[in-house]
């Protein structure tokens, strides 16, 4: 059994142990942090951040490479597009070489401040934002060989070209473009850091597109030159997209062709129904009017016609066409007026017509006194065929000989249009949509130039 002074002295010697271990890693990490620092005060002494690493010995060269934290939206009138971005660069630079416990020293964005950077900027970028919250979203590392990795998140506003000849059924390629603001070629070269198919990493589900897929992206280096300054390498990585067809089919297409349906119902209705046709006509082109005018107001004012422009002009085209058929109709259209009974014969106009034949006697007297009778031999009463009305029956019965209602025919360009109407718009939808859904993107390898 333990007595209570050898249990007193037990706990006392573990608590001994406890404070000299604990004082142990206090002193052991205060000997590290004072190792650090001096090891930083020792690669700033003398350190001058204003001239490049080998600096009239080597060109230096940086390495990138971008993490797509966050792509969209995308501005079709101002033909651009946003992206967040973990940005990553990565140099050597002998001066920051050191021999320490640690082969890697994390940093933060001061001493990003006191030491050279490279000083790149966006060439298609039309406003950038470094993040600054809570603390400027920046990393530097150094490692022992004096290779520094430098990381800044970013949200940048880059200028996209498009051509929208083929909309809304178009694909585009938007590029980042990044480079040295002032080291030419001989000074400063920027490449990957990785092969060209990981250069460039777009995170799953940060797509921001409401209107458009995100189907990949591809990377490149090319050169360009100027005149005064020599010539700079550029980065380029180009972000391919392919616009969603969802909302302008609701939108535009399907009023469309419904609009141009309801223009061709207007053949089936007699021909005499003037104030209907002429609702149909009229409604119809103004609702393609109203359309087109709605269509373009999402779109950049550009100086040439879209897919979408040559749908609605066709549509339009046959809405006008059916208005044009029916003023077609109606001016070909005969039109006459049946004797309603009720116009007298003066007693002596019957004495002057009575010297007639009897079989004609009748019809010679309206010819000469019915007003209004047209020419159409199926608008006339019975009686203007060559047959006889029995006078003597009608002054019997004490009522006027009454006349045959007539109706006009239906009309051959109606029974024509009711035909090529519906298959000639059909042939051109047909056309339409086989053109522009089978057509492929053209996505090309950018192969980094030597």
């Amino acid at each position: 059994m333990w007595s209570k002074e050898g249990t007193s002295s037990l706990v006392f010697c573990l608590l001994v142990l406890t404070a000299l271990w604990e004082s142990r890693s206090v002193n052991a990490v205060s000997e590290n942090i004072t190792l650090f620092t001096l090891i930083l005060d020792r690669l700033l002494d003398g350190y001058d951040n204003r001239l490049r690493p080998g600096l009239g010995d080597r060109v230096t060269e940086v390495k990138t490479n971008i993490f797509v934290t966050s792509f969209g939206p995308v501005s079709d009138t101002d033909m651009e597009y946003t992206i967040d971005v973990f940005f990553r660069q990565s140099w050597r630079d002998e001066r920051l070489t050191f021999h320490g416990p640690m082969n890697i020293l994390p940093l933060n964005n001061l001493m990003a401040s006191k030491i050279w950077t490279p000083d790149t900027f966006f060439h298609n970028g039309k406003k950038s934002v470094a993040h600054n919250m809570t603390m400027p979203n920046k990393l530097l590392r150094i490692k022992d060989d004096g290779t520094l990795l430098y990381t800044m998140r970013l949200t940048v506003h880059a200028e996209c070209p498009m051509h929208l000849e083929d909309f809304p059924m178009d694909f585009h390629s938007c590029p980042l473009k990044f480079g040295s603001y002032a080291y030419t070629t001989s000074e400063v070269t920027y490449a990957w850091t990785r092969n060209a198919s990981d250069s460039v990493v777009v995170e799953e589900e940060s797509s921001r597109l409401n209107q458009y897929d995100l189907l990949g992206q591809t990377v490149g280096q090319e050169r360009i030159k100027s005149s005064t300054a020599g010539e700079y390498t550029v980065m380029t990585a180009h972000f391919h997209l392919k616009r969603k067809i969802g909302y302008f089919v609701i939108q535009t297409y399907l009023p469309c062709i419904m609009t141009v349906i309801l223009s061709q119902v207007s053949f089936w209705l007699n021909r005499e129904s003037v104030p209907a046709r002429t609702v149909f006509g009229v409604t119809t082109v103004l609702t393609m009017t109203t359309l087109s005018i709605s269509a373009r107001n999402s779109l950049p004012k550009v100086a040439y016609a879209t897919a979408m422009d040559w749908f609605i002009a066709v549509c339009y085209a046959f809405v006008f066409s059916a208005l044009i058929e029916f003023a077609t109709v109606n001016y070909f259209t005969k039109r006459g007026w049946a004797w309603d009974g009720k116009s007298v014969v003066s007693e002596k106009k019957k004495e002057r017509a009575s010297v007639m034949k009897k079989n004609n006697a009748y019809a010679v007297a309206v010819a000469n006194y019915a007003p209004n009778v047209g020419k159409d031999s199926g608008t006339l009463p019975t009686i203007a065929k060559g047959g006889t009305v029995d006078l003597g029956k009608a002054k019997a019965d004490g009522k006027a000989p009454e006349a045959k209602k007539t109706f006009n025919s239906v009309s051959r360009i109606d029974r024509l249009s009711r035909i090529m109407f519906p298959v000639l718009f059909g042939g051109f939808n047909l056309v339409y949509w086989a053109t522009y859904l089978n057509r492929e993107p053209v996505i090309k390898d950018m192969v980094p130039s030597n």
